[in-house]
């Protein structure tokens, strides 16, 4: 139920991947039931029957870029809520069943995504040996484990889940990817402004309304909110149909963003509200960026006070 802490979390699967490792760093989710999940959509169908409190599914990575089918489906049937995100680094590891020299291994289990990102790695340390593909990073380890294969290219949850002897870490040519998950629940009341939060929205353009992309932007200029992302998805009408994926600071409870909300809803289609919520700090000392001079809610507020002045006939 909405506003109800969640104990039942579902998750990307399967268990021992990258989801699972984001999901444990939430403590209620460490308290509570974990069911992993064989796709988004099952995922995000089970907060929609009411079987799970909250699913954790990837959004973004920073080298493949946005999870399609995630987006599709917070556009699709019945509303969800965004209500928390978590960013953590992508770092494979090499694993095997036991110790053994980069020379003598012949096969390496890996996901073609995992695979990919560690291209250079496998060239310059493991020339010789052939790559095989799998259909998850825990099934790699898995497969290592069983000695199916010398060695698998996995997330240090599965080395360590499925306790392979670590011959390498941090092996991606990438060392400063990230992918960003966030946890979804039934909508309900956002969770409280902090300062420092992140407002979601899928808006759907008048395609018969010229600069109507542009319209959109400027109600966020205005105001100072800070645009962070942007993504199109087609619709599924016909071409040249896109729902556009917004991300920016600020918080439905504040008055810029809410008048910004209300200028959206004027000047769209349709507007989605995916939810208001904390930000993830990606390092010590990330810091929120301040509301331009004069457009603080404080600002808001008093320029509030002063118009109402002059409906009641005040012009002192």
């Amino acid at each position: 139920m909405p506003g109800v802490p969640p104990t039942h979390f579902m998750f990307l699967g399967p268990e021992a991947t990258f989801t699972e490792q984001a999901l444990l760093t939430l403590p209620a989710a460490v308290r509570g039931r974990r069911t992993p999940a064989r796709s988004v959509p099952e995922a995000l169908d089970a907060i929609r029957s009411g079987e799970a409190d909250a699913a954790l599914v990837p959004l973004e990575n920073s080298i493949g870029g946005a999870v399609g089918i995630t987006l599709d489906e917070l556009i699709d049937g019945t509303p969800l809520a965004i209500t928390r995100e978590v960013v953590i680094p992508v770092e494979f590891v090499l694993g095997a069943r036991e110790p053994i020299a980069f020379d003598q291994i012949r096969t390496v289990a890996a996901h073609p995504q995992a695979s990919a990102q560690c291209r250079g790695w496998l060239r310059t340390h493991l020339p010789e040996a052939t790559v095989i593909d799998v259909l998850s990073n825990s099934a790699a380890a898995i497969s290592a484990a069983k000695g199916e294969y010398d060695a698998a290219i996995c997330a240090p949850i599965g080395a360590d889940r499925y306790q392979l002897s670590l011959l390498a870490e941090k092996i991606s040519d990438h060392p400063d990817a990230v992918t960003r998950f966030i946890l979804v629940t039934q909508p309900g009341t956002p969770p409280a402004p902090t300062g420092d939060d992140v407002t979601s929205l899928a808006i759907f353009i008048s395609h018969d309304r010229v600069g109507a992309l542009l319209a959109v932007l400027m109600e966020l200029a205005v105001r100072g909110i800070n645009l962070t992302r942007i993504e199109s998805r087609p619709t599924g009408e016909r071409l040249g149909r896109y729902a556009f994926f917004l991300d920016c600071t600020g918080h439905v409870a504040e008055d810029r963003l809410g008048e910004a909300l209300q200028g959206l809803h004027r000047v769209c289609a349709d507007v989605r509200f995916l939810g208001s919520y904390p930000r993830h700090r990606a390092f010590d000392g990330d810091r929120p960026v301040p509301a331009p001079a004069g457009l603080s809610d404080v600002d808001y507020a008093d320029a509030a006070a002063w118009l109402a002045r002059i409906r009641a006939g005040d012009l002192t």
